[in-house]
């Protein structure tokens, strides 16, 4: 993937995608959910940047049953 693909890859095209999957010996859609992950990675990079994984903690430290976090 070249940069831009990388920073948005909703701009990747279906030829472009049958390039890469024939490039790489899978199919399509292998490439389609490599690329679902890849934005649900980025997505959570994004909100664990600036402090956002320790609110997530926080908020699974006060459901019932869980066992309290220490933090």
């Amino acid at each position: 993937m070249t940069p831009l693909e990388r920073r948005k890859p909703e701009l990747i095209k279906a030829t472009r995608k049958r390039r890469i999957a024939a490039g790489a010996g899978v199919q399509v859609q292998e490439v389609n959910r490599m690329l679902k992950e890849f934005e649900q990675m980025q997505d959570m990079m994004m909100k664990m940047k600036g402090g956002g994984m320790m609110k997530m903690m926080k908020r699974l430290g006060g459901m019932k049953g869980m066992p309290k976090m220490p933090f």
